[in-house]
């Protein structure tokens, strides 16, 4: 990738987040708009979580990272501290990776 696309990208981006702030300053979004945008972001993280678990060179890969999501996703369930859900699928996912 040439900088000058990433320089571009990076401008587009910020166009568009000074466009919304614009644009919302002078007359805050309906009720029916932001209940959708705000679920947008955990939607969008749980696509990039399945995505980094679960592909690999455009296939399925089932490995040590899906333990450690499930470990991950067992321990939020059960309404753990953050800092124990990370720590907690980082060490199942180490526990398999060396037991494999």
């Amino acid at each position: 990738m040439s900088w000058w696309l990433l320089v571009a990208l990076a401008a587009g981006a910020y166009g568009f987040k000074a466009v919304g702030l614009l644009a919302f300053d002078a007359r805050p979004p309906s009720p029916a708009v932001l209940r959708p945008l705000r679920l947008l972001p955990p939607a969008i993280l749980a696509g990039l979580v399945v995505v980094q678990t679960f592909a690999a060179d455009g296939t399925l890969v089932l490995d040590a990272r899906a333990a450690g999501v499930a470990a991950g996703a067992v321990l939020a369930w059960r309404r753990a501290p953050f800092l124990v859900v990370i720590v907690g699928a980082a060490a199942v996912t180490a526990g398999v990776r060396a037991l494999g």
